[in-house]
């Protein structure tokens, strides 16, 4: 689901590994992933390996030494390691998303942006944007955050609870949504390491899907940083970031790249075992019977839908406007091969010694993500009605 060109154009420029490493990183992953779903352990050997192979400053920009990658390089690199740990995807995104967006958000200090992505580059440093709150839930419908930054001679002293913490255990970084205690509140992206005094992760993380992202809720407890790790002053600071076109389309994308990824595992499963599964009374196996091809045919004309639409949409020839329905399409999509696999696999399946189960819990979190259906067909539809 890339553009060819693209590609090339990283390649020669050294940017983006052969397609070789990302296969036998995938396969590495895919041997590690039942392990860590059955544990919820942080996977941080993937992300040992990832930065190993400069993976993890794919997205920086090249100032810092990173790869400042196009969108379709990163497109392929989420698709293959998704196929082999999603949830290892789904943390390797957000370090992605931040990147670019922190190399363009005017909210980002010189300080903070020489930090991260130098840390990235140089020992592997994660990042991620903590949002979610217990009483606020996702910001993306709105509200500000219960999180306070109190100014004071030494600094920020920052305290507040987020939830659903993507990459928790793993973040060096973590860019916490706040509003300050000043007269007129400046809301944005405080800059706090992960290892901060008054920092705590509370393991809470116990999901059907996505078992390995680790995303806790994370405390901070009076955490004292630097001045220059909070946002500059703008007044329509807070609405830029809220506005990231591009920010917003790259999420949508990629985060539909990682699910359709699953989907696609799941279609090879279910092929492999319908080739191999020969039953006595019949004599041959199950990919001979009519029933059975008419359900990969299934499989495979959903899976090409998703194929055309995030084609398309990479290459920018979907709007900002109808990027939500095109999440809406394709995670559909996913779920619904997975679920075809599924239901005519039985119990081999479902069972523990098959990867089929968990790639079918792991799709199903497709729906949790930002913007939510709800949320996308609401906006559509009003969009066609009032012209909003």
């Amino acid at each position: 689901m890339t553009n060819l060109a693209a590609i090339t154009r990283d390649s020669a420029v050294g940017l983006f590994p052969s397609q070789e490493t990302l296969d036998a990183l995938r396969v590495e992953f895919a041997a590690r992933a039942d392990q860590y779903d059955r544990s919820g352990a942080f996977p941080h050997e993937n992300f040992r390996r990832l930065h190993e192979h400069g993976l993890l400053a794919l997205a920086a920009p090249r100032a810092y030494g990173g790869g400042e990658a196009s969108l379709e390089t990163l497109a392929r690199v989420v698709g293959t390691i998704a196929r082999g740990d999603a949830s290892t995807a789904l943390v390797l995104t957000m370090q992605y998303l931040f990147h670019s967006l922190g190399a363009r958000n005017p909210a980002w200090r010189e300080t903070q942006r020489a930090l991260v992505f130098r840390s990235a580059v140089e020992r592997g440093a994660l990042v991620n944007g903590l949002r979610v709150e217990p009483e606020l839930g996702t910001p993306a419908r709105g509200g500000l955050p219960a999180t306070i930054a109190r100014r004071t001679p030494d600094g920020w002293r920052i305290s507040g609870r987020k939830i659903y913490s993507t990459g928790a255990p793993g973040l060096s970084w973590m860019l916490i949504w706040a509003r300050s205690d000043e007269p007129k509140p400046r809301v944005g992206g405080w800059l706090v390491p992960g290892d901060a005094p008054g920092v705590s992760i509370v393991e809470s993380w116990d999901h059907l899907g996505m078992r390995a992202t680790g995303s806790h809720d994370v405390t901070l407890d009076d955490v004292l940083v630097p001045l220059e790790h909070g946002p500059e002053y703008q007044d329509d600071v807070a609405e830029n970031v809220r506005l990231d076109t591009q920010f917003a389309a790259w999420n949508t994308i990629l985060i539909a790249i990682i699910y359709d990824a699953v989907a696609r595992e799941a279609r090879d499963w279910f092929v492999r075992w319908l080739q191999e599964r020969a039953p006595t009374n019949l004599g041959a196996p199950l990919a001979t019977l009519p029933r059975f091809q008419e359900a990969v045919g299934r499989i495979d004309g959903l899976l090409l839908a998703n194929r055309t639409l995030l084609d398309a949409a990479i290459a920018g020839a979907v709007s900002p406007q109808q990027v939500g329905l095109l999440k809406y399409l394709t995670s559909g999509n996913s779920i619904a091969a997975v679920e075809i696999a599924v239901e005519l696999s039985g119990n081999p399946g479902l069972s523990r010694s098959s990867p089929l189960g968990r790639l079918y819990r792991d799709v199903l979190c497709s729906r949790v993500h930002t913007p939510q259906n709800d949320t996308i067909l609401a906006g559509a539809g009003k969009s066609a009605l009032v012209g909003v």
